[in-house]
């Protein structure tokens, strides 16, 4: 079944590795910058529905994209805005020196990409307890 608006999972995974390798060469050679690669990816897809590594990746599928498992691209938007929350949190963290601001953050987003790879996305539990919040607020509204 095509799903309109939906990424091959493997494009998905793709941009949970480049996070958690980003944030990994970050610990380890102290260049902040190297966060700005998937901050600005992920920025723009939230904000343009155009993510680099995404589309990059997109080249190198074997198969046809609909032959992939997919995955929702409002849900990946919702888990990309907040990757991006975090990765600035890390990156600005770091460029001003507040070492523990830029560790907690960029700490958050590594665990959150690893879990993700490992095959539970907490941004898409948030997301659904979101969604149901507003929908029994919505039926105190009615009643």
């Amino acid at each position: 079944m095509l799903q309109p608006h939906a990424i091959p999972r493997p494009l998905v995974r793709l941009n949970q590795w480049t996070i958690l390798l980003s944030v990994i060469l970050t610990w380890i050679t102290g260049v902040a910058w190297i966060l700005a690669v998937p901050l600005v990816a992920n920025l723009l897809g939230v904000l343009c529905n155009f993510n680099p590594i995404i589309r990059l990746g997109r080249q190198f599928l074997k198969k046809a994209p609909t032959a992939y498992i997919r995955e929702d691209a409002q849900q990946q938007k919702f888990n990309s805005s907040i990757a991006s929350f975090c990765l600035a949190g890390g990156f600005i963290g770091f460029i001003f020196h507040w070492q523990i601001v830029g560790y907690t953050f960029t700490v958050m987003v590594a665990i959150a990409s690893s879990v993700a790879i490992a095959g539970f996305c907490i941004g898409c539990f948030l997301h659904f307890q979101l969604n149901q919040w507003k929908y029994r607020r919505s039926l105190k509204k009615v009643l």
